[in-house]
C-alpha cells in the first residue's frame, strides 16, 4: 500500500496551487531534472484529462499546446483540447492542422488504462497504450523532438524500451518522488527523435 502521507502531501499542494491533480508535480520534477520542454515548443499531451499537465506546460512554452483524451477536458486557457483516440489518423491529422507537419517539439503521455486486477493483462494493456503513444510521436514529432511516457515495469517493458531506443538517441527510465510508494510506475524519458520512422495509423 502506498504512503498515505505522500498522497496527502501532493494532493493538498495541488489544491493549494490550483492544479487539477497531483500529477502536475511529476511533470514539474521531470522538467526540473531534464529540461525537455523548451520555450518555443509545440506540445501534445496524450491522456490529458483532467488537465494538470496542460496547466503546467502553459507556464513554460509559448508554442501551441494540445491535450487529447477519450474523456472531455475542461478547457485550460491558452491550450487546445481534443476529445478522441490519439491512435486514430483523424485525431493525428487534427494535431497536424494546428501545429504544422512534423512541427511538435515534445509529446507527453501520462495515460494509463483502467486496470482490471490481472497483473499480466493489465501490463499488456499498459504497454499497448505506450506503443500507441510512441507511434503517435513518431508521426508528429519534429527531428530532435522529445517524448515522455508513463509506463509500468514488468512484462514487455524491456521490449518497449528497445523500440523507443530505435527512434530516439537518448533514453532513460526515471521514477518521480510524487509517484506512489510501492507502485511500478516509471517515466520513460526519450530525447532527440531521430526522425527515421513515420508510424502507420488506422
Amino acid at each position: 500500500m502506498g504512503s498515505q502521507w505522500g498522497a496527502d502531501k501532493y494532493y493538498r499542494r495541488s489544491k493549494g496551487e490550483g492544479y487539477r491533480s497531483r500529477a502536475a508535480y511529476k511533470l514539474e520534477e521531470i522538467q526540473r531534472k531534464f529540461g525537455l520542454i523548451r520555450g518555443d515548443d509545440n506540445v501534445v499531451d496524450l491522456g490529458a484529462a483532467p488537465g494538470s499537465w496542460l496547466q503546467f506546460v502553459k507556464g513554460i512554452t509559448g508554442g501551441v499546446i494540445i491535450g487529447i483524451d477519450l474523456n472531455p477536458i475542461v478547457p485550460v486557457e491558452g491550450t487546445h483540447t481534443v476529445k478522441g483516440d490519439f491512435t486514430k489518423k483523424e485525431i493525428q491529422d487534427k494535431v497536424i492542422s494546428l501545429t504544422g507537419e512534423n512541427n511538435v517539439g515534445i509529446v507527453l503521455c501520462d495515460a494509463a488504462p483502467q486496470f482490471a486486477g490481472n497483473k499480466s493483462y493489465d501490463q499488456a494493456r499498459a504497454i499497448g497504450l505506450n506503443e500507441g503513444a510512441l507511434h503517435f510521436a513518431c508521426r508528429i514529432l519534429k527531428p530532435g523532438g522529445n517524448l515522455i511516457i508513463k509506463s509500468f515495469q514488468g512484462e514487455m517493458f524491456q521490449e518497449l524500451l528497445n523500440e523507443i531506443r530505435q527512434n530516439f538517441y537518448a533514453v532513460k527510465v526515471y521514477r518521480t518522488k510524487a509517484s506512489r510508494r510501492g507502485s511500478t510506475e516509471v517515466y520513460i524519458i526519450a530525447r532527440n527523435f531521430n526522425g527515421k520512422i513515420n508510424a502507420e495509423t488506422d
